[in-house]
């Protein structure tokens, strides 16, 4: 038995009913580290003339959440275009050119602007850093599908499982929380079907070496 007893665009809570504790933590660790989102990997900056050293201000940029439409974009490795410097099937351009008037100012996730209005930060108000008068800070930056086990800012939710102590069989609650690249229940669904496909590979994997077991059997001897 499998319930929804709490869902929100951010978060969703399931109770699986007589399923083993490995199952679910399977679902727990797929979600968290195999299940793809965008995030900036790779920027060229042209001027950065703040107080932030460039390779902090890659990494912050880095951790930006991005909204993902999932199915619109592959992995650069099993993209076609077999380039480094991607395509629009596998990667997203974003830029941002900021420069600071007399009173200063704070660099936020609003001011980056990207060119796919699908792929872009999931807030206006993400400090990026602060600018002093005359500063500026001008950058080109590229986003891409990952997945946690690549890098934590690939990875798109918190995952927790509970057990119900007051049950008299194996029932646990699957809490996950979206860092908000995906809707919570989009990284629920795509965790199963990860881990269906691992299991009907599994299954395919031991048919075939079984038959050929069975094959060679008569030579043997």
């Amino acid at each position: 038995m499998i319930e929804v007893i709490e869902q929100s665009e951010s978060r969703i809570a399931v109770r699986f009913g007589g399923y083993p504790i490995q199952y679910v933590n399977a679902l727990r660790r797929i979600a968290m580290v195999e299940v793809p989102i965008m995030a900036i990997d790779d920027v060229v900056i042209y001027e950065n003339s703040s107080v932030m050293h460039d390779e902090i201000l890659a990494h912050r940029l880095g951790l930006i959440p991005l909204s993902t439409p999932l199915h619109r974009f592959v992995r650069q490795e099993e993209c076609e275009c077999k380039s480094p410097l991607g395509c629009p099937r596998c990667r997203v351009l974003l830029y941002l050119d900021v420069r600071a008037d007399e009173k200063g100012r704070i660099v936020t996730s609003a001011d980056i602007i990207s060119e796919d209005e699908s792929v872009k930060p999931i807030s206006d108000n993400i400090p990026i850093v602060t600018l002093a008068k005359g500063q500026g800070i001008r950058f080109e930056a590229y986003a891409r599908l990952g997945i946690g086990k690549m890098h934590a800012k690939w990875q798109p939710t918190t995952v927790s499982i509970v057990k119900e102590v007051d049950s008299s069989k194996d029932d646990y609650i699957l809490e996950l929380e979206s860092v908000g690249s995906l809707p919570a229940r989009d990284i629920l669904i795509e965790a199963i079907n990860i881990l269906e496909e691992k299991i009907t590979n599994l299954g395919d994997s031991i048919g075939g070496g079984l038959r050929a077991y069975a094959d060679a059997k008569p030579n043997i001897g």
